[in-house]
């Protein structure tokens, strides 16, 4: 029933910046977190950014000075700026909505979108 849908990606040079953004549909519960996660051929799926409902933050350690993530509550968009991209940034990203009902919780995922960062 829910649905995620991340146009965007694309290709970028290093030093570069994209957005990508993140829309949902569907039975968005009033308190959840949406965000990224992506994955590289070969790695682990990683955390990228989270931000709930409420408007917290929650960013990979790594990443939290370079990305920002931001939400439109009113669209459940949901968006990631990237800057000074590195060939490392290079992954899949999929969104992510973590729907929390009391203590229920459902995460579900987008189709994923394609971010490479040339040297």
């Amino acid at each position: 029933q829910v649905q995620l849908v991340e146009p965007g990606g694309g290709l970028v040079q290093a030093g570069g910046s994209l957005r990508l953004s993140c829309a949902a549909s569907g039975s968005i519960f009033s308190i959840n977190a949406m965000g990224w996660y992506r994955q590289a051929p070969g790695k682990q799926r990683e955390l990228v950014a989270t931000i709930t409902s409420g408007g917290s933050t929650n960013y990979a350690d790594s990443l939290k000075v370079r990305f920002t993530i931001s939400r439109d509550n009113a669209k459940n968009t949901v968006y990631l700026q990237m800057n000074s991209l590195k060939p490392e940034d290079t992954a899949v990203y999929y969104c992510n909505l973590a729907n929390q009902r009391m203590g229920f919780m459902m995460n579900y995922w987008g189709q994923g979108t394609q971010v490479t960062v040339s040297s």
